[in-house]
């Protein structure tokens, strides 16, 4: 705007006939048709609702009924737009004499001598229809639509398609909407109900014959038509109420910038049966992870029998600073270098020796989980507060929050299971005939295959999602967004502590007596335990209370930390030396009431007995027993925690101190409890169980 633009102030026209930049602003000065004068800010005359622009150009316009040029034109099918073309030529020769409109583009022949530039226009209106074979008045149509709008003037105009529900009465419509939106949380309803429904709210809230029904068929196609804007009768219950719980606004989320920034954690249940090594049956079996959001590493996995516990979740934790290793015939491409060691030490990890790491070491940041009792319990929270982790719960119900790691719990669905035998599908409708018939993995098989092909499919494979914006079109694998990520933000060492493992487990706050400890009715003893006398220098929930460590996955053993020399020592439960292997929490509940049962007083050392007595007979067949014999079964604990001894290098030396006992535990004993596998009898010892389950590096 300048000097002489004109508006329409309050209804008089008016035109700026001064502009001054003021102490107070921009100002203008605006004359009337009286020549009265008025001086008011510039910023009022643009945004205030009493000013109007007034222009003689012609143009669009926000509040005008047209399309813009580009939405008109690309409507056209291909013959359409070449009849436009053709009549824009038409136009312009004879607006110009040219078809190209310019002097400087002149066809041959061109300009003809009644379309020559200047004259009268009549002659030329009259030249062209008859040149055309139109009426006079569809030339002077288009010369106008032309002018006004250009070649998107000259299109045929067409109408706007309108739905039956457009047709219909518009209370009986939003009735139906109504109707449809109160049945999304219950199941799925078919279209005559919904229509009864419908008809008789109508006549409830508006009186009979005050609103037009449609017929049967017409109803039909208008909830045919709303079922766009609400699907109700075509997809899943379940589906139907995820859509209905969108949000209303664009979808947000959180966008990582570096490795470790954002680490997602969620539980599965996988779509295939495994084998219970005791019962010899099939069970289900659960999957969680911690995948890395920046580069979709997967730095943490497990498989648990039947439900997950905190425990668990915080295995999978403990994996992202110290990985698993990989397997023996795993290729070199899948295997990631050892860490731990310092980088001023490291001269070659390409050509460094060792069996490798299966998955990165990240530092997790913020751990995003959503609301499942094992993700908000007080374990796994204690751990990340110790860890100096945030804690991220993702909002209810709503999956989009943890993308990418549903998105790979599909990816193992379909690129793994759905080829392993057992495979059930995603429901109960996918299912075959007898899918259990065919599972043969046991847990750990099943754990360690699925490692692998992380390992070596998932991690190699280019992912659409990893992008550099930088470089548009290249896809990246989650391995290589790993080496770009450290390039770009730099390598964050995880702890080095050789006793990191503790540190997940569960604390437990008790005070020292002269027996010992005492945690759940268990008695622990050990070297190392304070005297108790002495004051606790912890402010800890009991009075002169003293922290413990303990594993729900193995209650023969509680590790303590001294506060004066911060060594960990191993303290022993009393009634473990009748035991051949870890005993979990809820076996000896178990245990406890069996023994109830049976003996008139009962104590530990009864139900222990009687426990084993009953899995060794193989009478294992009630869900909670077989749920602890898989949770027994397992290679490996929930954390491979380190020994708190010394002990010799020499096996005789071994030997003759106790540390190695694995030799007089009978064979066949082992086979019962562990499905036959004799490998395994060196890890039997009580003291020596985790002794090289993590090395110091």
């Amino acid at each position: 705007m300048g000097v002489g633009t004109r508006f329409r102030y309050d209804g008089e026209s008016v035109e700026v006939v001064e502009m001054a930049a003021t102490a107070a602003g921009n100002e203008v000065v605006l004359k009337d048709g009286r020549g009265r004068l008025l001086r008011l800010s510039l910023k009022e005359l643009l945004f205030s609702d009493r000013a109007v622009l007034i222009t003689d150009q012609p143009g669009p316009s926000a509040d005008d009924d047209q399309e813009i040029a580009s939405v008109v034109l690309d409507r056209l099918q291909e013959g359409e737009r070449r009849q436009v073309l053709e009549r824009a030529g038409h136009v312009r020769e004879l607006l110009t004499g040219f078809r190209s409109g310019s002097p400087e583009l002149a066809g041959d022949g061109e300009p003809r001598g009644v379309y020559a530039p200047g004259g009268p226009l009549e002659p030329k209106y009259t030249a062209k229809a008859q040149e055309l074979g139109v009426h006079v008045r569809t030339v002077k149509q288009w010369v106008a639509d032309f002018r006004r709008h250009g070649e998107a003037g000259l299109a045929a105009k067409k109408k706007q398609s309108s739905g039956p529900a457009a047709r219909a009465d518009e209370r009986w419509v939003e009735t139906a909407m109504e109707v449809m939106a109160e049945h999304i949380g219950q199941s799925t309803p078919t279209r005559k109900i919904v229509i009864e429904r419908t008809r008789a709210r109508v006549i409830a809230r508006h009186g009979p014959g005050c609103v037009r029904l449609p017929s049967q068929a017409t109803a039909y196609r208008i909830l045919s038509e709303l079922e766009r804007q609400h699907p109700l009768f075509r997809l899943s219950a379940k589906r139907n109420r995820d859509i209905a719980d969108r949000p209303e606004g664009p979808h947000g989320k959180l966008r990582p910038t570096r490795p470790g920034e954002y680490v997602l954690m969620d539980t599965t249940r996988l779509d295939v049966f495994a084998f219970d090594p005791l019962t010899l049956r099939w069970v289900q079996a659960e999957l969680t992870v911690a995948m890395d959001w920046y580069t979709r590493c997967i730095t943490g996995l497990r498989v648990t029998p039947v439900s997950t516990k905190a425990v668990d979740a915080s295995a999978v934790l403990f994996q992202c600073f110290r990985p698993r290793p990989a397997g023996r015939d795993w290729p070199r491409g899948a295997l990631w270098p050892e860490h731990g060691i310092p980088r001023t030490v490291l001269v070659d990890v390409q050509g460094a020796t060792g069996p490798g790491l299966a998955s990165p070491p990240m530092v997790p940041e913020t751990l995003v989980v959503d609301h499942g009792k094992v993700y908000v319990s007080e374990h796994l929270t204690s751990v990340c507060r110790r860890m100096g982790i945030s804690l991220q719960p993702a909002r209810l119900r709503t999956g989009r929050d943890k993308g990418p790691v549903e998105r790979f719990f599909r990816t193992v669905r379909e690129g793994l299971l759905e080829a392993l035998p057992g495979y059930k599908g995603p429901d109960i409708h996918s299912r075959g005939d007898h899918p259990e018939g065919e599972a043969f993995f046991f847990l750990d098989e099943l754990e360690a295959i699925i490692r692998e092909w992380v390992a070596v499919a998932y991690h190699c494979r280019p992912h659409a999602s990893l992008v550099d914006p930088g470089v548009p079109g290249l896809r990246m694998s989650p391995a290589a967004m790993f080496e770009h990520g450290m390039a770009r933000a730099g390598y964050i060492e995880v702890p080095r502590d050789p006793h990191l493992a503790f540190e997940f487990l569960a604390t437990k706050w008790r005070t020292v007596q002269h027996y010992g400890i005492e945690i759940d009715r268990r008695r622990y003893q050990g070297p190392g335990l304070p005297a108790p006398g002495i004051r606790s220098p912890h402010d800890g929930p009991g009075k002169n209370s003293w922290p413990f460590q303990a594993d729900p996955d193995d209650i023969t053993r509680i590790y303590f930390r001294d506060p004066a020399t911060r060594a960990w020592h191993t303290l022993v439960w009393e009634h473990a030396p009748a035991m051949r292997m870890p005993l979990s929490e809820d076996a000896l509940v178990f245990a406890r009431k069996l023994a109830a049962a049976k003996h008139r007083y009962p104590d530990d050392r009864l139900a222990v007995a009687g426990l084993l007595e009953r899995w060794n007979l193989g009478l294992g067949t009630t869900l909670a027993e077989r749920r602890m014999a898989l949770r027994l079964s397992r290679e490996q604990a929930s954390l491979d925690l380190p020994s708190t001894e010394e002990p010799s290098s020499l096996p005789s030396v071994r030997r003759a101190l106790g540390h190695d006992r694995a030799t007089e535990v009978e064979p066949e004993v082992w086979e019962d409890v562990e499905g036959g596998d004799d490998d395994e009898a060196d890890d039997l010892d009580d003291d020596g169980f985790y002794a090289d389950a993590l090395e110091d590096v």
